[in-house]
């Protein structure tokens, strides 16, 4: 396969990429919402690393496991910054 035909299914998984981190963003505003009305928290540290122990028990590379952590990492405090927003931009 060409280097131009590879490049063009990653920018196409990028584009899948980006619109399944928005799902999860939208989501995470909506879960922030709920978590204000009810009083809850918005850092829960159990239910993070049972997230974080997931992804490393489902990761069959090539990344490394932790790569993967580091990367769940991030996007799960991006969620925990959109949980404690009023509405989205």
């Amino acid at each position: 396969m060409s280097l131009r035909r590879l490049r063009a299914q990653i920018d196409r998984v990028d584009r899948q990429l980006l619109r399944l981190l928005s799902r999860r963003a939208e989501l995470a505003l909506r879960v922030g919402r709920i978590k204000r009305q009810r009083g809850v928290p918005v850092f829960d540290s159990r239910r993070e690393q049972r997230v974080l122990r997931q992804m490393a028990r489902l990761n069959r590379g090539p990344l490394a496991t932790a790569s993967v952590r580091k990367i769940f990492q991030e996007i799960l405090r991006w969620s925990r910054r959109l949980e404690v927003r009023k509405s989205p931009r």
